[in-house]
């Protein structure tokens, strides 16, 4: 059943992408909602729909020109921010995102958003190289330090015949983000929380690597539930076959040291982060000297020699840093001696809980997994369960928590 928007106000940008059709159907869905939805069409957007098909779904002007006379003898850049509840860009291109990131206000969508006092969210929407270029990470993570909403992008077929991620969100998931964002007493609304998830892979060469079998489905599924809790979350992932969660920051990266450097980046960033949950298998040990070509077999049946470094510690370092978060949980991965080997880990690396979950034959890439969760004087066992539902209940001892801490 499609929750009322009734009474609430919507600023939607569509801006230059072919995903700006699907903003049509955002539309659609937002007015059947009952939202007051207004648009602003960029001269990208314009190629792509045309201001008469927006505004007779919106039942609104359009607005597209900075320099329109009747708009800005109404100072139609601040008040069009003002009136809005909550500003949604959708598709959000690298160019807006590029603009928005570092200040600059070239048309009337660009000027809006500059002088915006009103929550943001975008959906991203480009090639995936281009999402994967360097320049847009570094955007996306400014946005996401200042506190903008970002939904997507997802894995998928592009325009131009490729595949990867920078496909924009379905109009129903940005608007059931939308919905979310209006959701009032959410418990962790205003917390942050940082997720790792997935397993590293360390290169031995070109083709191989070191790695562990993590699928990423129950760090997947713990940034789910903290960002439906109502948090604002920031998940840094190793290479899985997994959808980004949605409403959540994704940062994808390979190695550990790829991990650490996110999460240090993210934990100097202001506002700080309330919570961390470290869910990845981080790999222990990486190659001292990644081959830059493949090694190839000898026929003198000699396994080649390949010396090891130990992996800087993920867990040990944000549980140890001057901007760490108010509650960190770690997971230890164990096969024997769960209770007595996680209890160990919780002491040396200085967390606050423990999920102790058993990697016995047949875990890695289930659904199902028996956890013991070291949070006080007395494990909690809560023994075989679907990953999906241990987030759910540890979400859950996470509200109580902080419930706790504002008594």
């Amino acid at each position: 059943m499609t929750q009322s928007l009734e009474n609430t106000s919507i600023l939607l940008v569509i801006s230059g992408g072919i995903a700006a059709y699907k903003s049509l159907e955002l539309i659609r869905l937002l007015k059947k909602a009952k939202a007051h939805v207004r648009c602003i069409l960029t001269k990208g957007g314009e190629q792509f729909v045309t201001p008469l098909s927006v505004a007779a779904l919106s039942e609104e002007t359009v607005y597209t020109d900075l320099w329109s006379l009747k708009d800005e003898t109404e100072m139609g850049h601040i008040r069009l921010s003002r009136e809005a509840d909550l500003i949604v860009i959708a598709p959000a291109s690298a160019n807006i995102i590029a603009q928005m990131a570092n200040g600059f206000a070239a048309d009337l969508a660009s000027t809006t958003l500059l002088a915006a006092d009103k929550p943001i969210l975008i959906a991203p929407a480009m090639n995936h190289r281009m999402w994967l270029n360097p320049a847009t990470q570094d955007n996306i993570t400014k946005l996401s330090a200042r506190g903008t909403h970002i939904v997507g992008p997802t894995k998928g077929d592009m325009a131009c015949g490729e595949f990867g991620p920078g496909r924009m969100s379905e109009p129903e998931e940005i608007f059931q983000a939308i919905q979310a964002f209006f959701t009032k007493d959410r418990p962790l609304s205003g917390k942050r929380a940082l997720v790792t998830s997935g397993p590293t892979f360390e290169p031995l060469d070109p083709v191989r690597f070191i790695g562990n079998r993590s699928s990423g489905k129950q760090g997947h599924a713990i940034a789910r539930e903290l960002a439906e809790a109502g948090a604002h979350v920031t998940l840094i992932c190793g290479p899985v076959n997994l959808n980004d969660p949605l409403g959540v920051h994704t940062i994808h990266v390979e190695t550990a040291s790829e991990m650490l450097n996110a999460a240090e980046t993210a934990l100097e960033n202001d506002p700080a982060y309330d919570i961390a949950v470290c869910a990845a298998a981080v790999a222990d040990w990486a190659p001292v000297d990644p081959r830059p070509q493949k090694i190839k077999k000898t026929f003198d049946a000699l396994a080649p020699s390949i010396a090891l470094k130990e992996n800087p510690d993920i867990l040990r370092h944000i549980s140890n840093h001057k901007r760490r978060p108010a509650l960190v949980i770690g997971f230890a991965a164990e096969t024997e001696n769960l209770e007595a080997n996680a209890h160990a880990k919780l002491i040396k690396k200085g967390c606050d809980w423990i999920i102790a979950n058993e990697v016995t034959e047949g875990v890695f890439g289930a659904d199902d997994n028996h956890v013991i969760v070291l949070a006080g004087s007395t494990p909690e066992d809560w023994g075989t369960l679907p990953k999906t539902a241990i987030a759910h209940r540890l979400v859950k001892k996470i509200q109580a928590k902080f419930q706790d801490l504002s008594l």
